[in-house]
């Protein structure tokens, strides 16, 4: 869609006229900048979010960014949503790419992207060795392959999409990692909120993890894997980690680096040879079994 910005001032245009009606944290005075507003092909007219100071509520940030950190939706879905005008900054549509806002000014969305939210699904896959989690490498094949009609859980009793469409498909990405010689809960997702939630940054969401070990613990090194370890000259967040049998150790983590628990056994002389995840946040892997699927419904969630 073509646009063209306009640079417009209070003088240009007849008094009254809605063009002219200052922006809300702007003065209205003839030595204030010009206002940027944006044209689009058919015609019609939108503004940008308002550029208060930042002494009136901190340091003003992109739009798509500030809706991402609020949990509203992924960064690139924000985009999507504010050139369709389905953004609202304290009331306005705001449909220019590159606003920017202040963290105390309201956003909400339009119907229709929590509409195209709604719509998206995310998948919960018992994943069996042998598969990777995320693209094919080395001649693997990807767990989302494993998403098809034959493959759901009969028990899958989901009524929005009680049948297997190639929609389902589309966009369907992992969120979060599990090794190939790993299998249990793995989480696909369309959903930009869900991927952010479980490996955002900011995340603290649990996983459990169930895993067999060969050699000998000391109190002292299971102390350290609870905590006091490094990976990659970096200190390991605080885990929970303990004896369940003679030869299987029940870890909880809220981080995920790669071969995490696999290389934390080593520091501390225990070789994994099995490793199931169990747990995801509040979501369990209970009777899933190994090689199918189910949906996420919509009165689930991870926190």
């Amino acid at each position: 869609m073509a646009i063209e910005v306009l640079y417009l001032s209070h003088r240009k245009l007849p008094k009254g006229s809605e063009l002219t009606k200052p922006l809300r944290g702007t003065g209205g005075s003839r030595s204030a900048p010009p206002r940027v507003w944006v044209k689009a092909s058919n015609g019609a007219i939108a503004r940008p979010a308002a550029q208060p100071e930042s002494a009136s509520g901190g340091e003003p940030l992109r739009l798509s960014k500030r809706m991402a950190e609020l949990g509203l939706c992924s960064r690139r879905e924000a985009d999507e949503y504010i050139e369709r005008g389905w953004v609202k900054v304290d009331g306005v549509v705001v449909s220019l790419l590159g606003s920017k806002v202040l963290p105390n000014q309201k956003i909400t969305l339009e119907r229709q992207a929590s509409a195209a939210q709604a719509e998206r699904a995310t998948v919960l896959l018992n994943k069996p060795i042998g598969y990777v989690s995320g693209q094919a490498e080395d001649g693997y094949t990807p767990a989302s392959a494993l998403v098809r009609p034959e493959t759901r859980w009969a028990e899958d009793h989901d009524r929005k999409r009680s049948r297997f469409t190639p929609a389902l498909l589309r966009g369907l990405a992992p969120a979060g990692r599990l090794d190939i010689d790993s299998t249990g809960l793995l989480v696909l997702t369309q959903d930009g909120r869900v991927a952010r939630q479980l490996i955002g940054e900011d995340s603290e969401i649990e996983k459990e993890y169930l895993v067999r070990v060969e050699g000998t613990l000391s109190r002292a090194d299971l102390a350290r894997l609870n905590h006091g370890l490094s990976l990659d000259g970096q200190a390991l967040k605080p885990a929970r980690v303990e004896w369940l049998n003679a030869d299987q150790l029940r870890f909880v983590l809220r981080e995920g680096r790669k071969r995490q628990i696999r290389r934390m056994c080593d520091l501390v002389g225990l070789r994994v040879t099995g490793l199931k995840r169990i747990r995801i946040g509040r979501i369990m892997l209970g009777n899933l079994p190994e090689g199918q699927w189910r949906l996420l419904h919509a009165d689930e969630r991870f926190a």
